[in-house]
């Protein structure tokens, strides 16, 4: 996110996916991760979800 802000790209969505521990969601949520995905997620359903944010930024 440190990045983001030095760049000055708000519109860049970061996304965290992989073998995060439950507790840690919250976490990077509230450091402005747009979405966390854990262990099983299903790609399709990942993938729906960040199109559906970028198509409605226009």
């Amino acid at each position: 996110m440190e990045l983001r802000d030095t760049w000055k790209r708000p519109d860049i969505l970061v996304v965290a996916g992989g073998v995060i521990p439950p507790n840690d969601f919250d976490f990077l949520k509230q450091a402005d991760c747009f979405e966390v995905f854990g262990p099983g997620t299903k790609i399709p359903k990942a993938a729906k979800g960040i199109l559906e944010v970028l198509g409605r930024r226009g």
